[in-house]
């Protein structure tokens, strides 16, 4: 039972890791194809756009003012165990439902692709949409940063449903049996 358990949360992880890894390269390469060096095109009265943009930081640019040195240590050596730990704790944890495996997969995997790109493109990472009302905007993010921040929901939500769960259960359990 326990096998066929880690066999479960081993294809829940792969196919949303996978699936999502492959999705976030592919709309990069498009990106990368037919934005770079192209004005921004923006539909819904600017609400939405998209731009290529390369961030050497993490979110929203967190640490590209490092030095180079620090970046590397940071967002490729630190940022690599973090994921992997990650993806370790998630196939491994028993006491993880399939739908928190699906969002530590989701935030996993759009970590992996982002660190991807700092491997190949020399620490930068390959963004390109933008969205916003007038002056209040997003930062530049990929499809990576949305499965991540997709993950955390899933996990948040998750997390909410299972507490009031176990609060209805509390409370069913102190009434007195008549």
């Amino acid at each position: 039972m326990a096998e066929l358990m880690f066999l479960r949360r081993l294809g829940i992880f792969l196919a949303v890791f996978i699936g999502q890894l492959v999705v976030d390269q592919w709309t990069k390469q498009l990106a990368t194809a037919h934005l770079k060096g192209v004005p921004r095109k923006s539909w819904l009265g600017d609400v939405f756009r998209l731009e290529y943009a390369t961030n050497e930081g993490a979110f929203l640019s967190l640490g590209a003012n490092l030095p180079p040195n620090a970046r590397y240590w940071v967002l490729t050596i630190g940022v690599g165990l973090l994921l992997l730990a990650l993806c370790i704790y998630a196939l491994v944890s028993k006491k993880l439902a399939l739908t928190e495996v699906a969002g530590y997969s989701l935030i996993a995997s759009g970590g992996f692709s982002n660190w991807v790109d700092r491997a190949r493109f020399d620490g930068s990472v390959v963004d390109f949409m933008n969205m916003g009302l007038g002056s209040l905007r997003t930062g530049v993010f990929n499809v990576a940063d949305l499965a991540i921040i997709a993950g955390i929901v899933v996990l948040f939500i998750y997390g909410a449903k299972e507490e009031k769960k176990r609060k209805l259960a509390e409370q069913a359990a102190a009434k007195p049996q008549s």
